[in-house]
């Protein structure tokens, strides 16, 4: 009686008697974790009009609990979006203390067009300058310092949107950036020009010939892919002419123009990486005017720094990209201090009339 008294015991309190209460208690953590996420987090999409006349999605982050240090505005990569895979992103950012922003390019995500498609890259340029500066010189955010954060090519949209306004953003996160597409990406010379001839007959044509689904080669994890496989918001076809050709296009051009490059930046790069040349981005590094500028190269890392990688390698990453941020905000610029002291010059002279 007693040997089966205490195997009933020792049973009771094995490790898989306690499989389903440890299960129970994650999901009240998770829960509880994400309430407190909706009480710190206030999040609003907003559809905006462009000159084109397409409706384009916009969301923004924003602390409730305290003042934002700074603005920052998110860049996605090809076939992404911002409201579901740069979620993760936007909400660690928060939770650091910044006000985040983003838009889903033309016949990206929730905005107007037919999906994969852009005609020109340089009119998506012009959405994302026209949105983000609007953003900054609203009222509230007027005197604070604004970021650009680009992964993939989104990094190649945030070296446009300061080659288009050297002197307004203040620094920018290059995560993987489109400088330069990976050889075993590309097709070979003779079908790229042959491509090039009907791009502007049949643009939205899929056509474009790519031995390796960019799915899994970008991201580690084999739940995020599953995750982006299933989001109905991102492209899963094969690329389209057009927007092929004007992804090679611009980022030949910027590989040809890394001497520009003036804003503080840091450039982070998965040394794994079979989507965009981490060699460009340490020639970005070498190469750019910069005086304030980082590089940083991470073994064993993939395309999808952001959130395709194990939970250890994010907080690498993110731990690099709030500490520079960190850094740079707490000490200012002389933009921001003329700004200031111009708004405080202003409120004198009204008070006076």
């Amino acid at each position: 009686m007693k040997m089966v008294s205490f195997c009933l015991i020792t049973d009771l309190f094995s490790y898989h008697s306690f499989v389903p209460f440890f299960r129970f208690l994650h999901f009240l953590l998770r829960i509880n974790s994400q309430a407190d996420e909706v009480q710190t987090v206030k999040y609003e999409e907003i559809y905006i009009s462009n000159s084109r006349g397409l409706k384009l999605f916009t969301c923004q982050w924003l602390p409730l609990d305290r003042d934002a240090k700074a603005l920052i505005f998110i860049c996605h990569g090809y076939a992404m979006e911002c409201s579901i895979t740069m979620k993760s992103t936007a909400i660690r950012l928060v939770n650091a203390g910044y006000a985040v922003y983003g838009m889903d390019y033309e016949g990206h995500g929730k905005s107007d067009g037919l999906q994969g498609l852009f005609h020109n890259f340089d009119d998506i340029v012009d959405d994302c300058s026209s949105h983000f500066t609007s953003v900054c010189e609203e009222k509230g955010n007027r005197g604070r310092m604004r970021y650009l954060l680009g992964e993939s090519m989104g990094g190649a949209m945030a070296l446009c949107l300061h080659r288009k306004k050297p002197k307004y953003w203040d620094g920018a996160i290059l995560v993987a950036p489109m400088c330069k597409i990976a050889d075993e990406l590309r097709s070979n010379q003779l079908v790229l020009t042959f491509l090039s001839k009907l791009c502007n007959v049949i643009p939205s044509w899929r056509v474009v010939p790519t031995s390796h689904d960019i799915i899994e080669l970008a991201f580690k994890m084999p739940e995020i892919r599953k995750q982006v496989k299933s989001n109905p918001y991102c492209y899963k076809g094969r690329p389209r002419l057009k927007t092929c050709y004007e992804c090679l296009r611009v980022s030949m051009e910027l590989e040809k123009r890394l001497d520009e490059v003036s804003l503080p930046f840091i450039v982070l790069h998965g040394e794994d990486d079979r989507v965009t040349d981490k060699s460009v981005s340490r020639q970005l590094y070498e190469k750019a005017m910069s005086t304030d500028k980082t590089l940083k190269l991470y073994a064993r890392m993939w395309h999808g720094l952001l959130y395709g990688e194990e939970p250890a390698n994010i907080e690498v990453v993110f731990t690099d990209i709030i500490g520079w941020l960190d850094k740079r905000t707490s000490g200012g610029n002389s933009r921001v201090q003329g700004e200031k002291k111009l708004a405080e010059e202003v409120c004198a002279l009204r008070s006076k009339y």
